[in-house]
């Protein structure tokens, strides 16, 4: 797991709308990056609904979501929920797995490979400010006001 204070690791990853996005791109800003494991699914939804309900009260602070699924998907996904935010295509989850949200899941017994919801508040210098992993998706909105009030 990331440790707060450490380097946030690097991004070079395709927008919904193919465009490169890079953390470099937001220096000087805070970030949070966010990880879902598949757009337009019930919690995943309300994670990414309630982050666009608080865009108003973060200021500059830029969100970034990123999950498994293509481009197209990403687009959909934001589109029919107006969600105004980067959404980043890690199709071969190199980003996530540098994050260390690739991870071994299990389901009915069922094991596999995937996302597991987590949420990082990068600085404006590109340090892990807050790390939650296995977090919530209720939980993500209020874990970052909270964190930028301290």
């Amino acid at each position: 797991m990331l440790k707060v204070g450490s380097k946030a690791p690097s991004i070079s990853l395709l927008d919904q709308h193919g465009k490169k996005v890079t953390l470099k791109d937001f220096t000087k800003k805070r970030v949070l990056i966010y990880f879902y494991p598949k757009a337009d699914t019930p919690g995943c939804t309300q994670q990414s609904c309630l982050l666009r309900d608080i865009r108003k009260d973060i200021g500059k602070t830029v969100i970034i979501g990123i999950s498994p699924d293509a481009l197209d998907k990403q687009l959909k996904f934001d589109q029919k929920y107006d969600l105004g935010f980067t959404l980043l295509a890690d199709t071969e989850h190199v980003v996530a797995e540098a994050y260390k949200v690739w991870q071994k899941k299990s389901m009915y017994g069922r094991e596999y490979m995937g996302i597991v919801r987590s949420a990082f508040l990068i600085s404006a210098i590109g340090k892990i400010e807050q790390a939650w992993y296995k977090i919530s998706p209720k939980d993500t909105p209020t874990n970052l006001l909270e964190a930028l009030e301290q």
